[in-house]
């Protein structure tokens, strides 16, 4: 396993305190894209935020902000975590186009269109009808295009997914999901969708939250591996990574709170779920950010060269940060 390698995890959801950085660094994981926001408003956004840049002074001497390509091999000279600030929906920007801005400069890379429901942006995976990217999307991935704000569709629609990687002049993101072929869940995407981002020069995540996975939590590494194969033969090698969706260190109440925000009294038990929904048991050989490198071995044992083996951990999303964050050569009038 290549030594130089860069691992980045492009997708987790923990409620971070001390002993959680220091697991994640101790992992060999080099940046992680941190969850911020699920449907707050923008001033709870901001309070998100702060509590962050808390994190970043307390635990100076382990974990550091990432706002480009360099503070992540920064992060790896310097023994650290680099920490990715990402949106898992839009309602921070609210109704007003100029907060991709605000919130670009604030550090945030990341931005879902939609969160499973219709947001004012695009569609969400679970709504029964897609209309596809809104009037309001439109001006959203132009404004997010010219900052230098990543497009996720994650949780997106599938025309809608594949609108917004037309309309956008720069390559999206799916952070976390798997191909439906792997997992029939309403999250993971078709080959359509798989082919086309991989066409347009765009980035998927692997996902290994239970729900979107083969056998749930009994799943295999070895058949996530072969997943992984079969993908890379659709996409091409350079156009995977790892997404992990960890959700660690939450109690019911949080679960209950990213699958329902405020738009329902009921709960939402979302997919997986028939009753009272509890966070699912992760697979043995991905119980968290320790075992990270149980993926490396898996891929090699898998047949995966050593240089593909390092795209896949991370070298492909290092390639993506470098032409992603940063803003758009076009001039803008």
């Amino acid at each position: 396993m290549p030594e130089d390698m860069i691992v980045i995890d492009a997708l987790q959801y923990v409620n971070w305190d001390r002993e959680s950085f220091l697991e994640a660094r101790d992992s060999g994981i080099h940046t992680i894209h941190v969850t911020v926001v699920y449907w707050e408003n923008i001033r709870e956004t901001l309070e998100n935020i702060g509590k962050w840049h808390r994190h970043f002074i307390n635990n100076a001497d382990v974990i550091l902000q990432v706002r480009n390509a360099d503070d992540v091999t920064r992060a790896k000279r310097e023994g650290k975590v680099g920490i990715v600030f990402g949106f898992q929906n839009c309602s921070p920007i609210e109704d007003d186009v100029r907060m991709v801005q605000i919130l670009h400069e604030l550090g945030v890379r990341f931005m879902q269109l939609t969160y499973n429901n219709q947001s004012p942006l695009a569609t969400g995976c679970y709504e029964s009808a897609d209309s596809g990217v809104t009037r309001f999307g439109k001006e959203v991935i132009k404004e997010m295009n010219r900052v230098g704000m990543v497009i996720d569709m994650s949780h997106s629609a599938e025309k809608s997914t594949l609108e917004a990687m037309e309309l956008s002049e720069r390559p999206i993101a799916i952070t976390h999901a798997n191909p439906e072929f792997f997992e029939p869940a309403l999250r993971n995407k078709s080959n359509t969708v798989l082919k086309a981002l991989g066409e347009s020069g765009g980035m998927l995540g692997f996902s290994l939250y239970p729900f979107h996975l083969k056998d749930g939590s009994d799943c295999k590494l070895e058949d996530f591996c072969a997943m992984v194969r079969e993908t890379a033969d659709l996409m091409g090698i350079d156009h995977i990574g790892i997404g992990s969706d960890l959700c660690q260190k939450w109690d019911y109440t949080t679960l209950e709170w990213m699958r329902s925000g405020r738009w329902t009294i009921d709960p939402d038990f979302g997919e997986g779920s028939s009753s009272k929904p509890e966070w699912p048991r992760q697979p043995t050989w991905f119980e968290g950010s320790k075992d990270i490198m149980n993926i490396a071995s898996g891929l090699s044992d898998a047949g995966f060269a050593d240089d593909e083996v390092a795209k896949v951990m991370g070298g492909n999303w290092y390639a993506f940060f470098e032409k992603s964050f940063g803003p758009s050569l076009k001039v803008v009038t």
